[in-house]
């Protein structure tokens, strides 16, 4: 991919935007991914907002689109490290880890994530010709414009009512953080929450209410009246262990699924890159060693194991719009486990660096197929991507520091609970009940394979019923919505989306004047 010549929608103030948006997304998506457990595409959330902020200078729509790939980079190198990194202090919570080791991980992802997925473009967007929805939707988005800043006006107005009830419920204490009565029967009183109910829509939302009623409603009373659970703890470990393995799961079935073929095929026509490959895999892998403390040997094989796994990432976010990140990492960890051991940090690392990597990955053929449908030079959009990347990289790995400094603990039964990166230090640890993950696995498994998306089910399961509940709101008046209201589903989707963005950068915004205020 030579830039002989600069294409036209690569301008200053495009990568400008790209980098500072990727900031402020970057933060955002990280106290999202941690508080609630999942990270809807922010695609539509910063194409709307490019929009706004280029349009009025005269900015065509492929700049538009290159601003806005940038942007949208952060969010998916923000889940990456969020669905894994967290699991270290759960793991130990006096781990030493810094922000240094840290930053070079979502660094070295973010690397390995731009080059693969700049080789692959072309096999994937121009000759398979993936679907991938979301870029999809944001390419007409982009297209049906923008009359009065109408669009703007709304994901402006929504994500300021966001943060004033974030800041109603957290900062002056005027809201409760729970409505209702016992922890079976309590709703998180979250904008954001609603908001990820309404955008994954009933599908979605209705298995993942499935997971949380059975679990909270039915199996763990009745397990607990009929004596099979001798404790409260107990039965604590028993769901938590079953929705991890449901999630697993479902990462593996969507994997099987045809993950391998396009494997295969992206191997011959990628044939020529190979020595592209070999040299950043080499490097990245030395660069893991000599500054993160990674064995060589566990490093470079981390680095082939992105190879593989990205073609999955890609292949799976364009045939689903999914992007199992964490789970990508999970197996790659397991697969170098085969052959060399590696515990603690270093485990942890690794699968950081391979979430980072793919869930880039995703987000890159995402807006790159939008920009196929736009006419946007691929070229444009990978130096974007990188900028976003890597910008992101490094906003995220500082907020995940800043909220556990503001937070305290993460992981079951905490503010941020962090599910993702519990499955993770569940599976380097050993888990709380090794039986419930191995039923939740073939589970999530099979039901996955029957067309069940079971990853949201072993959300459910796992998650506090106070979250499910909220998201299940949302996902309520998306039927309602979707019954009566149809002509109002574009608006609808980014008065949600303004609730993801407005709870999670107001989130950021209060921890950093816990942090300020406390010392």
């Amino acid at each position: 991919m030579k830039l002989t010549q600069i294409p036209q929608e690569l301008t200053t103030r495009s990568m400008v935007l790209a980098a500072l948006g990727s900031i402020v997304i970057a933060g955002s998506s990280t106290y999202v991914a941690l508080r609630i457990g999942a990270l809807p595409w922010p695609t539509i959330f910063v194409a709307v907002l490019s929009m706004a902020l280029l349009k009025p200078f005269g900015a065509s729509l492929r700049e538009i689109n290159v601003a806005h790939t940038g942007m949208s980079a952060g969010g998916l190198v923000a889940g990456g490290l969020a669905f894994t990194l967290p699991g270290i202090w759960m793991s130990d919570p006096s781990s030493t880890l810094g922000i240094p080791v840290a930053a070079v991980a979502a660094l070295v992802g973010a690397v390995l994530g731009i080059a693969f997925t700049g080789l692959l473009r072309k096999h994937f967007v121009d000759e398979l010709k993936l679907p991938f929805p979301m870029g999809v939707a944001a390419a007409r988005t982009l297209q049906a414009g923008d009359q009065g800043g109408r669009k703007a006006s709304t994901l402006v107005a929504s994500c300021g009512v966001s943060g004033l009830v974030t800041y109603l419920r957290d900062g002056a204490g005027v809201i409760p953080a729970v409505l209702g009565k016992g922890p079976l029967f309590s709703v998180w009183m979250s904008p954001m929450a609603a908001g990820i109910g309404f955008i994954i829509g009933p599908l979605y939302m209705g298995t993942w209410a499935l997971g949380a009623i059975s679990a909270h409603w039915f199996m763990v009373p009745a397990g607990l009246s009929s004596g099979w659970f001798s404790d409260g703890e107990a039965a604590a470990a028993f769901r938590s262990s079953l929705g991890i393995g449901v999630i697993v799961g479902a990462g593996i079935a969507v994997l099987f699924r045809g993950a391998a073929i396009s494997f295969l095929r992206s191997l011959s026509a990628s044939g020529m890159n190979f020595k592209i490959v070999a040299i950043t895999g080499a490097a990245s892998a030395c660069v893991l060693t000599l500054f993160a403390g990674v064995p060589f040997v566990p490093s470079l094989l981390a680095t082939a194991g992105v190879w593989v796994t990205v073609v999955m990432a890609a292949t799976i976010t364009g045939q689903t719009g999914i992007d199992p990140m964490e789970i990508f990492g999970i197996l790659v960890l397991l697969a170098i486990r085969t052959v060399w051991y590696i515990g603690g940090q270093e485990a942890f690392l690794v699968t950081a660096v391979v979430a980072v990597a793919t869930g880039l990955a995703g987000d890159a053929m995402q807006d790159f197929r939008a920009g196929a449908i736009l006419g946007t030079d691929p070229r444009a959009q990978l130096v974007s991507e990188a900028v976003g990347g890597l910008v992101g990289a490094l906003a995220a790995t500082l907020t995940i520091f800043l909220l556990k400094e503001a937070f305290g603990a993460m992981g079951p039964g905490t503010d941020l609970a962090a599910p993702q990166a519990f499955a993770v230090k569940s599976m380097i640890d050993g888990l709380p009940d090794r039986v419930a993950f191995l039923a939740g696995l073939a589970g999530g498994f099979f039901l996955s394979l029957l067309g069940v998306p079971s990853m949201t089910v072993g959300i459910g399961i796992y998650l506090p019923v106070a979250i499910s509940l909220a998201a299940g709101a949302g996902g309520l008046f998306r039927v309602l919505s979707d019954r009566f209201m149809e002509d109002l589903n574009e608006d609808m989707t980014l008065v949600a989306s303004g609730f993801l963005g407005g709870e999670g950068i107001a989130g950021v915004i209060f921890a950093i004047w816990k942090v300020v205020t406390l010392g």
